[in-house]
């Protein structure tokens, strides 16, 4: 959900260039969760053909923020990372009624318009 949301915000803020965006999970399911896919299409967004994948300890490296949705990114942190991990500690939508993932969902995209607000990309 949050990679659906800030591609959309780098878009609507003109921030191709200046943003990379990597998805990925530290121990990610074989697939979108139905729930997941049900609340995006709410909000305007097919995910129903993407696969969650593993992100890499190089993406991490490379990375100058880490955003977490619940669960720690240490094991895919370097010691020497002189990035920012930030834990939003959100609940897993795995499972929950389509009124918790929809609460879920606005939330992440709340929390990553105002990291795009933050960082000055508005």
């Amino acid at each position: 959900m949050a990679y659906a949301f800030a591609e959309r915000e780098r878009v609507a803020r003109g921030l191709e260039a200046e943003i990379d965006l990597v998805t990925g999970g530290t121990d990610p399911a074989d697939h979108v969760h139905e729930e997941v896919v049900a609340a995006m299409a709410d909000a305007g967004f097919d995910l129903s053909d993407r696969t969650p994948r593993e992100v890499t300890f190089e993406e991490v490296r490379d990375a100058d923020y880490v955003i977490t949705m619940g669960c720690s990114a240490e094991d895919v942190c370097p010691a020497s990372w002189a990035g920012e991990n930030r834990d939003w500690d959100l609940d897993d939508p795995d499972g929950r009624s389509p009124e918790a993932v929809t609460r879920i969902r606005d939330e992440i995209r709340e929390r990553v318009a105002a990291l795009f607000d933050e960082l000055g990309g508005d």
